[in-house]
């Protein structure tokens, strides 16, 4: 490490800031190409020893602003992985590709070029090949799971099987905190180690601030590392490279670029934010018969209902269900009720099944950057997505009503207790609004988005920003619109294709 200054150098021909799915996946391909690739990531290394499954030491080593990101107005809580692996760390390890139906609206409406050809869904079935994708078996379905199955056939909806990305898991059912059985076959997991028997190097704990431009190129990155305390404001550190890969999340590398004055004729840099919000509606299983669902135990998310969920800028239902379950302190926070009351609801958890109901969000937001680490996230629901949110609950309730819950909780203000289906039709969208009822995503994506017209997008179908040459980007940033699904396969399959077009432009 050379010095200039009082700042510390590297060089590389390509760094990649964030090592989530799309920032490990182009480390990867980039190092196996024979490339001089160095991989920053904000957070630490954590490896499988140090999943101790507790919320108080977890949540602040594997979440964003220790799990308290939220929006501006503390309407909903904004769940982003930090550390080796990004949210591959924590996520439930839930595997989609992209629908065709948003393949070919990024096309028609943003002029996303070379997606709907055989390319990239060969490209899908090599990342499943190599995170060892495949359908959850039946005896790994939990009751909590089973119980969304069961209401689902009841009403005679469509619904399905996921797939996960795990290998030997001992179903622990606290993926959410990590994996101490390091069963997730996840980024830090298989493709850091590789990238890194290749000759790629990796510095964690540097936290970058701005990107280094010149005549209209990116060369380059600065940030600033620990001091001897700990503190993140700590040694300048300064990074060198032709070709700079940003994949620090869909609200770190919007935040990047707005700290970094990049030019932005369109002002379009950290708008279009879409957050996949979703609220939780919680079913009681508390008859004589009833066995518990005790829902923190086994597989957390094995079955989907999308009855409701259609894509396409027309689409008039917006709503994927599928199973929730919190661990005692985060279920302590959804559950209503105060004092007594809550102490009551509390003793109900081992009876508790969730439902949640997740919006395709067509309403978008904006980021922009804050102090360190921070970010300032505006968004709001709008009367459409009120219209969905409500919809997603009604038929939640209905779902776990049909499972042979004897009543269902949903978490309005105050909390209504619903016993019947006519019940759940007196839920309406004019009921809804901010904190009512608690909302979080886990699924932010769009601030730096693909197209062809840079009037209408960030960067180009190659991921690279139209402005900026040799600034590319591979995260959900890239994502024109939400995707309605689980966006890990398609971050990670998006750094390949990103990686794949920095190799030629190092190669032109």
């Amino acid at each position: 490490m050379a010095g200039t200054g009082h700042a510390r150098v590297l060089k590389a021909e390509v760094v990649v800031v964030g090592l989530g799915a799309g920032g490990a996946m182009a480390l990867h391909d980039l190092a196996a190409a024979g490339v001089d690739v160095l991989g920053v990531e904000v957070g630490g290394y954590i490896d499988a020893q140090e999943m101790t499954l507790r919320e108080e030491e977890m949540m602040p080593k594997l979440f964003a602003e220790a799990g308290a990101r939220a929006t501006d107005d503390f309407a909903i809580n904004v769940m982003q992985g930090r550390g080796v692996g990004g949210s591959t760390l924590h996520n439930t390890n839930l595997c989609k590709r992209l629908p065709i139906e948003i393949l070919e609206q990024w096309q028609d409406e943003y002029g996303v070029e070379g997606l709907l050809g055989d390319e990239l869904q060969r490209d899908f079935a090599d990342v499943e090949r190599l995170l060892n994708v495949h359908p959850v078996p039946d005896d790994q379905v939990n009751p909590n799971n089973a119980a969304l199955a069961r209401g689902v056939e009841a009403l005679g909806y469509r619904g399905a099987r996921l797939s996960h990305n795990r290998k030997d898991c001992q179903q622990s059912g606290f993926c959410e905190l990590g994996c101490p059985n390091d069963g997730k076959q996840n980024a830090s997991k298989v493709l850091v180690p590789p990238a890194l028997s290749n000759g790629a190097r990796i510095v964690t704990d540097l936290r970058v601030d701005t990107l280094i431009t010149r005549r209209g190129e990116v060369v380059g990155v600065r940030g600033h590392a620990p001091d001897a305390s700990g503190r993140r404001d700590g040694a300048p550190v300064e990074i060198q490279a032709g070709r700079v890969v940003l994949a620090a999340s869909a609200t770190a590398s919007a935040a990047i670029v707005k700290r970094s004055a990049l030019p932005d004729p369109y002002n379009l840099a950290g708008t279009n934010l879409h957050l996949h919000p979703g609220a939780m509606v919680i079913g009681i299983f508390d008859g004589p018969a009833d066995a518990p669902i005790e829902g923190w135990l086994g597989v957390p998310q094995s079955t989907e209902c999308t009855e409701f969920l259609e894509f396409g800028p027309r689409a008039s239902k917006r709503v994927w269900l599928v199973p929730g379950f919190a661990h005692p302190g985060a279920a302590a926070g959804f559950m209503p009720g105060f004092g007594p009351s809550h102490g009551q609801m509390m003793r109900l958890f081992p009876r508790v099944a969730c439902i949640i109901t997740m919006l395709h969000d067509h309403a978008s937001g904006r980021v922009s950057p804050g102090r360190g680490e921070k970010v300032h996230i505006s968004y709001g629901l709008d009367a459409a997505e009120h219209e969905q949110l409500a919809l997603g609950m009604r038929e939640a309730g209905r779902i776990l009503l049909a499972a042979g819950a004897s009543r269902v909780i949903i978490p309005l203000s105050p909390p209504r207790t619903i016993a019947t289906q006519r019940e759940l039709d007196q839920i309406r969208a004019q009921d809804l609004g901010p904190l009512c009822p608690p909302m979080a995503a886990v699924h932010p994506m769009s601030t730096l988005w693909m197209g062809k017209d840079p009037r209408r997008s960030v960067v180009d179908s190659r991921g690279e920003h139209h402005q900026v040459k040799g600034l590319f980007v591979a995260d959900g940033s890239l994502f024109p619109t939400s995707i309605g699904g689980p966006p890990q396969i398609p971050i990670y399959t998006f750094g390949r294709l990103v990686a794949r077009h920095v190799l030629d432009s190092l190669r032109r």
